[in-house]
């Protein structure tokens, strides 16, 4: 680890009156990424420990300067977030944050009472989970299974906030920052009913989080297990993603020879040939749920004034949703066919 200068160096904007200068006292930032992991953020996300807080405070001051009333976390840690998920270029960070908050007021249904005891009838299905190892590259592993979902029990939507919760969990760590995660998803047992409740409606959303609104790496996802049936969900699906998350789309279909090269055995569990005993979801769901109140602490700092809105709002209302449900309808012969 480097040595303390590395984390008290003064931002440039520290000598001279600025809106900052007027806001609450911040925790002071430590770093805890191991020398490796340093020497990986520098080589491959553009991150200088002697200029760290300086780009802190840079985005910082942007932030205070463009949008004063975005009602955000401007601690250290939390704006490091975005500079990471974006390689320390200023301006994709900013975007990255706004698009961040914009997200979260622009669907209440998901982020309404978001915390971890809300979504305790999802995790208690293991429709989502972590994997307790980390792949060799040190990535966490999101193993998602659709086919624990009843759709009778609870809106897809209580999902789509239990994978968000999930990730807002993994991001606290420094290393999954700068190491990313890996979604591994098995679409065992998915049913055409179960499929029509991911329209382009909902899947425009959650890719518009999850590529723009979240300050997450997501470095591949493997589907395993797909039915004839994910031709049609991946066609709804693949307009939303850009070229590159596109290509780390891996589809291994039901041979786990073909996933055991992306996700070696030694640290999946017995469902899916690997050696690390079978799959726990207990040991995750009792570390979500021993979070929540770090959850509240933490979105209780997001909280948008009465008399603002931020700008340049990534998911719009009703002209969306009527676009996205004529897409639907233009879809459902395609899911029928590929059933």
């Amino acid at each position: 680890m480097s040595g303390d200068s590395d984390y008290t160096r003064t931002s440039p904007s520290a000598g001279s009156p600025s809106d900052n200068e007027f806001l609450p006292d911040r925790p002071k930032y430590v770093c805890s990424l191991s020398p490796d992991l340093i020497t990986k953020a520098r080589e491959e996300l553009q991150e200088k420990p002697e200029w760290r807080l300086r780009d802190v405070q840079a985005l910082r001051d942007m932030v205070c300067k463009d949008y004063p009333s975005l009602g955000t976390c401007l601690d250290d840690a939390f704006l490091l977030r975005f500079l990471r998920a974006r390689k320390f270029d200023y301006d994709r960070a900013l975007q990255l944050l706004v698009n961040y908050h914009t997200c979260r007021r622009s669907w209440p249904e998901v982020f309404n009472n978001l915390k971890p005891s809300a979504i305790k009838p999802v995790l208690e299905s293991g429709f989502v989970t972590v994997l307790p190892h980390r792949d060799p590259e040190g990535r966490h592993i999101v193993c998602i299974r659709p086919d624990r979902w009843t759709p009778s029990t609870y809106p897809i939507t209580e999902n789509i906030r239990a994978i968000y919760l999930t990730l807002e969990k993994l991001i606290q760590s420094e290393e999954t920052q700068v190491n990313g995660i890996v979604i591994l998803a098995d679409y065992k047992g998915v049913s055409l009913s179960k499929a029509s409740h991911f329209g382009p409606f909902v899947a425009k959303k959650v890719i518009g989080i999850l590529q723009d609104g979240f300050p997450i790496r997501i470095k591949a996802v493997n589907i395993i297990n797909e039915p004839r049936i994910f031709k049609g969900i991946f066609a709804i699906i693949k307009p939303f993603l850009k070229e590159k998350i596109a290509n780390r789309f891996f589809l291994h279909g039901c041979d786990l020879n073909s996933l055991h090269q992306n996700i070696p055995p030694v640290i999946l569990p017995e469902e899916y040939g690997g050696t690390s005993g079978k799959l726990d979801i207990s040991a995750w769901n009792e570390l979500l749920l021993a979070s929540e109140e770090d959850f509240l602490h933490d979105f209780s700092q997001l909280v948008l004034p009465c008399d603002s809105s931020p700008h340049d709002v990534l998911v719009s209302g009703d002209a969306d949703e009527k676009q996205c449900d004529d897409s639907l309808r233009g879809m459902k012969p395609q899911l029928y066919y590929c059933y």
